[in-house]
């Protein structure tokens, strides 16, 4: 099995054989897997995009807008239709308990909405999620099963998130 580490802005797709991880806060993960030819990708996005002054650059993969076109461009790459992904996010946190406030957004919330915006306007569901809260997680994507683990510690839980949950 190949071990794959997403570092912030970093995204991969790869086949059966790899898990990708990557630790998240306020950041987000956008998890894509093709459940026939078990293959996927995952990416670590830091913000929901960049600053208007800054377009006309290549797609990055730090800012969620531009994310998932880049993974989207990848199943493209593979002759695969994006509808036959089952997609989850995850992260979005807020990573200090005191500043955590309903009444303004932070980083976190702003991520998840970008990311919600996006998979709705192109009609992709998602499959799984586990977003916001306060504190960070710890992301494991298992290319060849498509199960995905989630922890809040240095190791992830043993069960893989499969329903759609929001906290």
């Amino acid at each position: 099995m190949t071990d794959i580490f997403l570092h912030p802005g970093d995204l991969r797709f790869a086949g059966a054989g790899a898990r990708i991880r990557t630790l998240l806060g306020s950041c987000l993960a956008i998890v894509m897997w093709h459940p026939v030819l078990r293959i996927g990708g995952m990416s670590h996005c830091l913000l929901p995009s960049r600053s208007a002054g800054d377009r006309g650059f290549p797609l990055d993969g730090r800012y969620v807008d531009e994310a998932l076109p880049l993974l989207l461009a990848a199943a493209a790459r593979h002759d695969t239709d994006p509808a036959d992904y089952h997609i989850k996010l995850f992260g979005g946190s807020t990573m200090i308990a005191a500043l955590h406030d309903a009444k303004h957004a932070s980083i976190g919330d702003l991520n998840i909405r970008q990311a919600l915006l996006r998979l709705s306007l192109l009609d992709l569901p998602v499959a799984a999620r586990d977003l916001g809260g306060i504190g960070y997680r710890s992301v494991v994507f298992e290319v060849g099963s498509g199960d995905v683990w989630v922890g809040s510690g240095q190791e992830p839980s043993r069960e893989p998130v499969t329903e759609a949950v929001l906290t």
